[in-house]
């Protein structure tokens, strides 16, 4: 008679950690090569003077950092970086707040306008950034042509260095507003519907519901989308590309295009480390302690 093998408390416990790290594995082992090394190797060519053509990286300090700091054009992009993040985070999160409560009303077009809210999200930004570049087009774009028949003259927006980043910023908000719907959406439809109900027997009108009930208990999904909205705010450079190159005069230079620009067009493969280890580091700046400090006021159910 074959007889069951026993282990010891221990044992088992061995036997489930070596499960779970075997399990994991095959994600740590992405995440270590495709995120943990380049992240090292960034920080460790922005130490050196490295080019194309250069057999190895010749070791330079912290010259690439003092060359931006005395840069003018690196702080034009840093600006124009940061003001376009002002004007596309606030106004992308309450556009996603706006559809999510529309689409949450049960309706027979219901699955048809989420898809229609939720398709801007899905297409490529290349081929977005396509399509509003003829309808920024100089004169003959349906901007300018509304423009010109409601009296007034053609603005040309993405050749004005006052207008190319807000025109560039509602081209964003209009794809963007659709993906951060989906997350206040779930948000919403995790509200128990037994408090909604208790506060309409209450006598709680609409407005009153969602300023007093809704809103509070959707901290946890602001908390999550403000972070996704900032981060994604910074990782733009396809519709620059497409609509501006930088165009005018630098005007409309985003950080992630100047690395672009340093690394692919320039070779200057330590300086654009240099860059991207200056954005790590700004984006562990803004998120990390606006996580931190908001998450104790959250109440998660």
């Amino acid at each position: 008679m074959r007889t069951m093998k026993t282990y010891t408390k221990e044992q088992r416990a061995r036997r489930q950690n070596v499960t779970a790290w075997l399990l994991v594995a095959p994600a740590l082992t992405f995440m270590l090569v495709f995120t943990v090394y380049p992240i090292f190797r960034s920080i460790y060519l922005s130490l050196t003077n490295y080019k194309l053509g250069m057999q190895a990286p010749e070791f330079a300090g912290l010259a690439n950092y003092t060359k931006l700091m005395g840069s003018k054009l690196f702080w034009k992009v840093m600006g124009n970086t940061l003001y376009f993040a002002l004007i596309t985070i606030v106004p992308s999160m309450i556009g996603g707040l706006f559809l999510a409560v529309l689409v949450n009303r049960k309706s027979r077009a219901t699955g048809f306008i989420r898809t229609s809210f939720f398709y801007p999200a899905v297409m490529p930004m290349i081929a977005i950034a396509s399509i509003w570049m003829f309808i920024y087009m100089a004169k003959n774009g349906l901007f300018d042509q509304m423009l010109i028949s409601l009296g007034f003259e053609p603005m040309n927006v993405l050749s004005n260095k006052k207008t190319v980043l807000p025109a560039m910023a509602v081209m964003y908000v209009w794809k963007e507003a659709g993906y951060l719907m989906v997350f206040f959406l779930s948000g919403i439809q995790g509200i128990s519907e037994d408090v909604m109900e208790a506060a309409r027997i209450d006598g709680a009108n609409a407005w009153t519901v969602f300023r007093k009930i809704t809103l509070p208990l959707l901290a946890p999904t602001f908390l999550f989308v403000s972070t996704i909205a900032l981060t994604n705010s910074f990782k733009l450079v396809d519709h620059v590309v497409i609509m501006t190159e930088g165009a005018p005069s630098n005007a409309s230079t985003l950080l992630l295009y100047y690395i672009y620009q340093q690394g692919f067009t320039n070779f200057n493969y330590g300086l654009s480390s240099a860059l991207t280890t200056i954005m790590l580091v700004l984006l562990m700046i803004v998120a990390l302690p606006r996580f931190l400090s908001q998450d104790k006021k959250i109440h998660y159910n």
